[in-house]
């Protein structure tokens, strides 16, 4: 079975030439609490990272999510 939240994650990361591993430090960094790879690992892998831990590493990696009206502009 896909798992697009792992897919792209991973995508954005390798885009960015860090590791998960760095990248989870950097979310233990921004929230002052205890993050681990093992974790964030998990999360990704059962497709259940809390959006607001995505909106956290787009932000981490100077990324952007985009809300894009399809019925306004087409699919």
């Amino acid at each position: 079975m896909k798992n697009p939240i792992l897919n792209e994650i991973k995508n954005l990361v390798a885009d960015r030439d860090i590791t998960l591993t760095k990248l989870a430090q950097k979310i233990e960094e921004k929230t002052g609490k205890k993050y681990s790879l093992a974790s964030l690992s998990q999360k990704l892998r059962n497709a259940t990272i809390p959006y607001k831990e995505v909106r956290l590493i787009a932000e981490i990696l100077n990324y952007k999510i985009i809300f894009y009206d399809m019925n306004k502009h087409g699919k």
